[in-house]
């Protein structure tokens, strides 16, 4: 991405400022889609309760449609409860009950599988549509006379978002001005503020932080995020890394209703092109999830594997040819995604895709 830098003033004051840049950067996209994820997959569960009631199966025949229903109509309470009061209670009440619909669409879908002998979607999806956009980031970054550095970022977006790597239509930008972290590094380490901006450190799917703070101990990696407006069941999470002789260990964690999540993966590099991994997940709540996975690249060509316990696994095949790469991946519910993206040149960049739901994108995103 280019860089235009419009501004570097030395600055000399009491502040003890020694320097400070601003650098503008910009970026478009603009192309169609048609039939994507509605955000989610699952559709707005507080906003349109009887679109997500609909999704329900009604075959009852199989047992485990009454309990999604079930658990569908005590989600579509919390969801309630929480847009009337917006309190940590009715928060972590929220998170459990959307948990449990989850897991009791997981095994309603497993039955339908079982059943029909294909996977059934709870999601709901678009119509065909145009999308486009653009946006502006403005970063400032500087230092101290003693050696402290520190930066910031605002950002102004407007238009419509598509989601290329989950399938999803992120919809409209509010073509508001919106600050982005804030950040001071030394010798401390790294504190980083970002009001609702940090992912959790275990999850992405979890409540985002507000502060971190990272530095490195010997030869650990370490980082602290914290949300301050999560009851104090779930405020923290963590992440810890360590790389020796060609082994990468990371482990990160999470506070939650239920418990405390964690996850240890460890990767191996056997040589220049191939690669094992291998982790164990326990969510908070649920049963221990082990996983082994290897990938090869070689001229070009990609291929990545993996498999759990719990009988799921993923095959991944890509192949890079100067600009042009393609990728194809499929897992154990016969679900497959294909994708093609090739660099135009000038920051410019086009990129399609296409899956076993139907969903589709194709497009042209610039970078300035």
């Amino acid at each position: 991405m280019k860089k235009l830098l419009i501004a570097t003033t030395a600055l000399v004051a009491t502040a003890g400022m020694a320097s400070a840049d601003i650098t503008i950067t910009g970026h478009a996209a603009a192309g169609v889609y048609s039939h994507l994820s509605n955000k989610d997959g699952k559709g707005a569960v507080a906003a349109d309760a009887t679109a997500a009631t609909a999704a329900v199966k009604t075959t009852a025949t199989t047992g485990t449609a009454a309990v999604e229903a079930a658990a569908l109509t005590s989600l579509n309470t919390a969801a309630s409860n929480y847009a009337t009061a917006n309190t940590d209670a009715n928060r972590v009440l929220l998170a459990t009950a959307q948990a449990a619909y989850d897991k009791a669409f997981a095994a309603d879908a497993a039955a339908d599988l079982a059943i029909n002998g294909r996977a059934a979607s709870a999601g709901t999806y678009s119509a065909d549509g145009i999308y486009s956009n653009a946006g502006v980031d403005f970063t400032m970054t500087g230092a101290t006379d003693n050696g402290i550095s520190f930066s910031a970022a605002v950002n102004i977006d407007a238009g419509t978002e598509v989601d290329t790597g989950d399938f999803e239509l992120d919809g409209a930008d509010g073509g508001t001005a919106g600050l982005g972290s804030v950040s001071m590094t030394g010798a401390f380490g790294t504190v980083t503020f970002d009001d609702g901006g940090i992912e959790n450190l275990y999850s992405d799917g979890l409540s985002n932080a507000d502060v971190s703070y990272s530095t490195t101990v010997g030869a650990v990696s370490l980082t602290v995020a914290h949300d301050t407006a999560a009851a104090s069941t779930g405020a923290n999470s963590v992440s810890a890394g360590y790389t020796a002789s060609g082994m990468a260990f990371t482990l990160s964690a999470s506070e939650a209703a239920a418990g405390t999540s964690a996850s240890l993966a460890v990767s191996y590099a056997l040589n220049d092109t191939v690669s094992i991994t291998a982790d164990t997940d326990q969510a908070a709540g649920g049963e221990s999830v082990q996983t082994i996975g290897a990938s090869t690249t070689l001229n070009g060509v990609s291929v990545s594997v993996e498999s759990a316990n719990n009988s799921t696994w993923d095959v991944d095949l890509g192949y890079t040819a100067g600009g042009f790469a393609l990728t194809y991946g499929v897992d154990e519910t016969d679900g497959w995604t294909a994708t093609a993206t090739s660099a135009l040149g000038g920051g410019a960049t086009f990129a399609a895709g296409v899956n076993s739901e139907d969903s589709m994108y194709a497009g042209v995103s610039f970078a300035f």
